[in-house]
C-alpha cells in the first residue's frame, strides 16, 4: 500500500484534489476494502465501500465475501449512500473504468469513462459521456 500510494493517474489525482473542496467523495470499488479504504482516505474521500472478506477468530481470511450484493451493485450502493448522507445527485460526477460501472454512471450528472474497457467505452460513446484515456504522461479526451 505505501509503495503504490503515490502511483496514481494524474487525471484522477487532480480531479479528486479539485472535487474534495466542493463535493462529498464516495469511492465504490470491487477491490478489498482493507486495501482501497486507506488509499482513498489518504486522498480525502469521505466514504469508501469495497469488497469485505470474512475473517476467522485467528484473523485469517476464510475466502467468504460478505455483503456481496451491495458491492456488486454499485448503483444500488450509491443510491443508498446518497440517501444515508442526505446528498443529491445535483452536480454529481462519477468515474468508472468497466462495464460494472455503467449502472451507477447513469445516475450521475457528469459520467466519465476513465481508461475504459471496451464495453464501457461503447456505452460512453453511445451515451455522449466523457471518455478519458491516460497513458504514461499524456491525458486524452476522446470525442
Amino acid at each position: 500500500m505505501h509503495f503504490h500510494q503515490k502511483r496514481i493517474y494524474r487525471y484522477t489525482r487532480d480531479l479528486v484534489g479539485k472535487l474534495k473542496k466542493t463535493h462529498f467523495l464516495i469511492a465504490i470499488s470491487g477491490s478489498p476494502v482493507d486495501i482501497v479504504g486507506p488509499f482513498c482516505r489518504e486522498y480525502g474521500f469521505d466514504k469508501v465501500y469495497g469488497r469485505v472478506y470474512e475473517v476467522d477468530s485467528k484473523n485469517r481470511f476464510t475466502g467468504r465475501v460478505l455483503y456481496r450484493d451491495l458491492v456488486e451493485n454499485k448503483a444500488k450502493l450509491l443510491k443508498r449512500a446518497v440517501l444515508k448522507e442526505a446528498l443529491t445527485f445535483r452536480g454529481s460526477i462519477g468515474v468508472g473504468d468497466s462495464e460494472t460501472d455503467i449502472a451507477f454512471l447513469k445516475l450521475v450528472e457528469r459520467p466519465i469513462a476513465f481508461n475504459p474497457n471496451t464495453k464501457l467505452y461503447r456505452t460512453a460513446k453511445q451515451s455522449g459521456w466523457t471518455v478519458i484515456v491516460e497513458r504514461k504522461d499524456m491525458t486524452y479526451e476522446l470525442s
